[in-house]
Parts: structure tokens; sequence; C-alpha cells
């Protein structure tokens, strides 16, 4: 006992020393700079920038209660009494990121408006048209109409510079109730497990992120624009320290190919796989449990093309070391297309560095969309050939050659059956079906009898029906 107060008393005397040279080596602070630890010029230099969006959209409800039901439409069709028009109005943010009034924020907040009016922080309002949208990432980008001055404008920073434990402010008008700047840290990177867009690999923040922030500025600690707040993780619909943002490396790709091309196009990968686990790992004898497993490759594709198979294990892309399949997709879609990205790959326990054009997905087969009719099970339905460049739109993987179904009329054949949209059609009176062109052949002569097999989410149904 004695032995450890000693102890003690030793370092609470060490420490009365150092705190005796420290305090001789104090001065006065000469100035309120020194004094005062403050971002006003972070966000004086931001704010300008970050807007306010309203929209308004029409809905059109075609019929209520007993209206809804086919009997009833046959004599009403969709004019039914009870129909009638609703207005619905929502609020979020955004970053003008060019001076010509170009303005980036959330699909979610702007993608399906009708009318879209931004407001400044210094109260003057634009109406604003939709250049483009990209549901896979939830952004969309804006063009300020009648803008006659150079505005204010964040230019966007990259993300991949970003480290955890660095300071960050978020700007928006949460809850209506007007600008507002929280500030916190980066509480991690790369988070792909929320499932809010497509290429998941968020920005988590602990600086508060509330209703009406969506589209708003995250920017770092010298006003630069790091991301797009999108999500919160809440249970009571405020903020809990848990906000989402869309890295600026994204932004950036989406904005660029948008205001080029009028639509995102993103590199085509081409491949699928699984993370490591700990248990693969020791399996593969690896010494720590990262990369990606690939367990798929499709034939003619830009990884295809540069050798990457099935088993390989890709350990990183142009240095950016990746541990799961959402974090690899993520890493292609930051890139534009051209050029060529360098994937780090182990065959067969060795390493290799592969060089992979960045290339669009292409439009091969072509999709021929088209209208089903007849006395037929798919009568009713708009069919189309499968392709990399559509899967990429409808935001599924591309596997092989196939016809997917696209729309289904209602109250037709195959509404009544339960045809959905994004169904694969596999066979037709057990006639394999890899084309359009092979349904309208079948389905040219009357049949007593119909079956039809597809794939919905993985799942094979079976449909049968007399012709």
């Amino acid at each position: 006992m004695s032995l450890r107060i000693l102890r003690c008393a030793a370092g609470l005397a060490m420490g009365l020393i150092l705190t005796s040279a420290q305090a001789a080596q104090q001065v006065v602070p000469a100035s309120r700079e020194q004094v005062t630890l403050t971002f006003a010029p972070a966000v004086k230099k931001a704010a300008p920038a970050v807007v306010n969006i309203y929209t308004r959209k029409v809905v059109h409800n075609d019929a209520q209660g007993l209206f809804n039901d086919p009997f009833f439409r046959q004599f009403f069709g969709n004019n039914s009494p009870f129909a009638r028009d609703q207005v619905q109005n929502s609020l979020g943010s955004g970053v003008i990121v060019r001076s010509t009034g170009v303005v980036i924020t959330n699909n979610h907040v702007a993608g399906d408006a009708d009318e879209i009016t931004v407001v400044l922080n210094d109260r003057r309002e634009f109406p604003a048209k939709l250049v483009g949208k990209d549901a896979r990432s939830d952004l969309a980008v804006l063009q300020l109409q009648g803008v006659n001055d150079a505005l204010p404008a964040l230019d966007l920073s990259d993300s991949d510079a970003l480290e955890v434990g660095d300071l960050v402010l978020a700007i928006g008008n949460p809850f209506g109730v007007g600008q507002t700047v929280t500030s916190g840290i980066v509480s991690a990177l790369a988070r792909t497990t929320v499932g809010v867009t497509d290429f998941r690999s968020f920005i988590q923040t602990d600086a508060a992120i509330n209703p009406g922030n969506s589209g708003g500025a995250l920017i770092t600690s010298d006003g630069r624009l790091i991301g797009i707040n999108t999500a919160i993780y809440s249970g009571s619909g405020g903020s809990v320290g848990i906000g989402f943002a869309i890295p600026s490396d994204m932004v950036r790709t989406v904005l660029s190919s948008i205001l080029k091309e009028g639509r995102a196009i993103r590199p085509w990968l081409g491949a699928s796989g699984k993370g490591i686990t700990a248990d693969l790992a020791k399996s593969l004898s690896l010494s720590r449990p990262t990369g990606v497993i690939i367990d798929r490759v499709v034939g003619g594709s830009p990884v295809a093309t540069a050798g990457l198979q099935v088993g390989d294990i890709v350990r990183s892309v142009n240095g950016h070391e990746v541990n799961d399949i959402e974090e690899l997709r993520y890493l292609f879609a930051t890139l534009p297309v051209g050029g060529k990205v360098s994937l780090e790959a182990v065959h067969n326990g060795t390493a290799r560095t592969l060089s992979v054009a960045l290339q669009a997905p292409p439009e091969v087969p072509a999709r021929k969309l088209t209208q089903l009719s007849g006395r037929q099970p798919l009568a009713g339905t708009s069919v189309a050939n499968l392709n990399p460049a559509l899967a990429e739109e409808l935001g599924r993987e591309y596997t092989d050659a196939g016809v997917i179904v696209m729309a289904v009329s209602p109250r037709t054949v195959a509404a009544s059956l339960g045809f959905e949209n994004g169904d694969i059609i596999l066979t037709i009176n057990n006639k394999k079906i890899t084309s359009v062109d092979d349904i309208v052949s079948v389905t040219a002569q009357p049949q007593p009898r119909w079956s039809v097999s597809l794939n919905r989410g993985g799942q094979v149904y079976q449909f049968q029906v007399d012709g």
C-alpha cells in the first residue's frame, strides 16, 4: 500500500513541476483571434452558395374506395366522380456549384417535381429547371432560370483526402426554420451498409442533419464542399448524431456526366463478388480479411478483357483498398468514362495489376422495346432485350442476355395473371426465351394452353393459363 501511495505522490509532484514550467511559458493572448476558435470564415465562404429548394407536384388520384374496383371502372372509366388532384409541397436544400446557376441536390428532393423554386441566402428567388437526375446515386442537377449575375458557388473538394476525425460543417434548412449551420466530425468513411442509394459509400458525420437538410452542403473547416447531405439514422425523425453524405467524388462524376450528356453514365464493371470474411481469409491463407473475391465475370466486359477471372481477389482500385462489393462498385462509379483504371488482384496466390478500360455499358443487343398483344398470356406487357446499358438504368446486375418486362398495362391479361415490371421471361411453352423476337415468334399462333416461367428477384415462378 505504501509503495502505491509513493508512486502516486511522485506522479503528483512531477505534475506540479510540469505545470509550473508550462505556466512560466504562458503569455496573455494578444488578439481576439488568439482567444476565439471560430468557423465563421468558412461559413461566410460557403453559406451564400447553399440554397433552399421548394417543390410542387400535382398527384392525380383516379378514384376512391369502390371506384378503384375494375367492375365500377367499366361504367365510369377514369372519370370517377371522386377523382381529384392533390398538390404535394416539399422542402429541401441544394448547393450552387457553378456561378451560372447550376445547383446540385438530392433526387428525392427535386427529381419528380412539377415546379421548382430556389431561394438564395440573400432571399433572391429563381425558378429552376431539372437538367437531369440519377436515382441510383440520389442526385439531381438544376439550372436556375433568369440568372443575370455571377452567383456564389462552391468548388468540390477531394473526398478521398477526408479522414475520420476531420472537422466538418453541415449547412441546410432543417424543418424549414431557415439556413442553419451545425458542426461535428467525420465519424466514419465508406459506409456501404446504408441502403439509401445503389452506390453506397457514404461519409458518416455527427454534425446534426435533420429533415430539410437533404441536398445541403457538408463542408470542410476551410469552407470546401466535401459532400451532399442525404440521409440520417433516426428512430424519431430528428438527428441522433448519425448522418450520411454523398462524397464529393461521386457528386463530381454525376454532375459532369449530366451536364454533358443529360444523364449519368458510369463505367461498366461487368463482375460481381463478395467481401472476404475472417473465416474465408483463413481458408484462403490470407494474412487479413480484405478484398473482394470474384464469383462472376460477364463475358466481353472490360474486366474480362483485362483478364479478371472467377476466384480472383480484387484488393484495390487505383490504390484505394476495397473491402466489399459495394465499395468496388462505388470506386468504379466515381471514375469518368474513358481512359483506364488500375486494378490490383490476386490470382492463384500471385498478385498482379490489371489495366481495365473505363467503358460505358453497351447497348448490345438492341433493346427493341415491344408492346405485346393478341390472345396470349403476355398481352398487355411491354418487353425489351436486357443489355448492360438497360440494366444500369434499371439499377440491376446484368448477368446475361434475356427479355425483361418493362411495363404492364392495367386491366389486361398480363395484369390479371400477376406479371410485374422487372420480370425476366425464361420460357414460353417450354421454349427458351433469349430475345424479344423469340417471344413474338412463340406467341404468334394461338395455343389451347400456355405455360410461362419467369425469374423474379432470383425466384423462378410458373404461370399456366388456357388459351
